[in-house]
């Protein structure tokens, strides 16, 4: 556990010392700002409309500004992702470094799971940025906070699912910018997979829309901790270190 910490850190260290992280809490900052207030505004209207007529609508705080707030930050997730995986592996070919790492005597899981954890730090650090958002919700209103907090757990769920894939895609190739490319194209895949859903109701399309990662996120938006939805999660994230596991041991016996 020593020599995952200790490759942790050092990527951290890589990513604050450099404009990637300070370039990505701003881009978060500022779309997570905006969604919270035009949402936010959204609802206040609507709620002063229906005083102003006289007419009741059902204004629920967790269900019009926390569900969908959520469900759009998962998409800005969908495009900052794969800028934070995409150099954890591909930087070190293109420094050369890939063949020193694969030859110590760390193991190659210690390796990746150290890579790995730093970039779901580095996405964590910019769901606190959400968190500030949030309180100002709990100053001014009265949300439920099961929602918010079965919320966050499902928006790190799927980031983390999203750093796993984009992690074993960044040791196939030393050009950052192509390991950023297909890590987003591979999230925007499983996003779309659940447009199939429209499609009918057979055993293909229904395999389709499980397999896509926003489906799975709803529940979690709603309170909801869905076994099948952390099975999902935790699958994928299996899978994607599984995956780049194996590519760092082919590397290691080309080294």
């Amino acid at each position: 556990m020593r020599n995952v910490w200790t490759i942790c850190r050092r990527e951290l260290y890589s990513y604050f010392v450099s404009p990637i992280a300070w370039v990505l809490l701003t881009i978060f900052a500022f779309l997570s700002g905006a969604f919270t207030y035009i949402i936010t505004a959204s609802f206040v209207t609507q709620s002063l409309e229906g005083q102003m007529t006289g007419q009741s609508f059902p204004m629920n705080v967790n269900e019009q500004v926390i569900r969908p707030l959520f469900s759009n930050i998962a998409v800005v997730g969908l495009f900052l992702i794969p800028l934070i995986s995409m150099r954890l592996f591909a930087e070190e070919k293109r420094q050369g470094t890939i063949e020193l790492l694969v030859t110590s005597p760390i193991h190659d899981l210690e390796i990746v799971l150290g890579k790995w954890l730093s970039a779901v730090i580095m996405y964590s650090a910019l769901l606190l940025v959400l968190l500030l958002d949030y309180s100002f919700l709990f100053i001014y209103g009265q949300p439920d906070w099961k929602p918010v907090v079965t919320g966050f757990l499902g928006v790190l769920l799927l980031g983390a699912c999203l750093l796993s894939l984009g992690t074993f895609i960044s040791t196939t190739t030393k050009n950052q910018i192509v390991a950023g490319a297909v890590g987003f194209a591979l999230a925007l895949l499983l996003w779309i997979l659940e447009w199939t859903t429209s499609f009918g109701n057979s055993p293909t399309v229904q395999v389709l829309g499980y397999l896509s990662i926003l489906s799975h996120l709803d529940s979690f938006a709603r309170g909801v901790i869905d076994s099948k939805d952390v099975i999902y999660y935790l699958s994928m994230i299996f899978l994607g270190l599984f995956l780049t596991t194996r590519s760092l041991e082919s590397l290691r016996w080309r080294a």
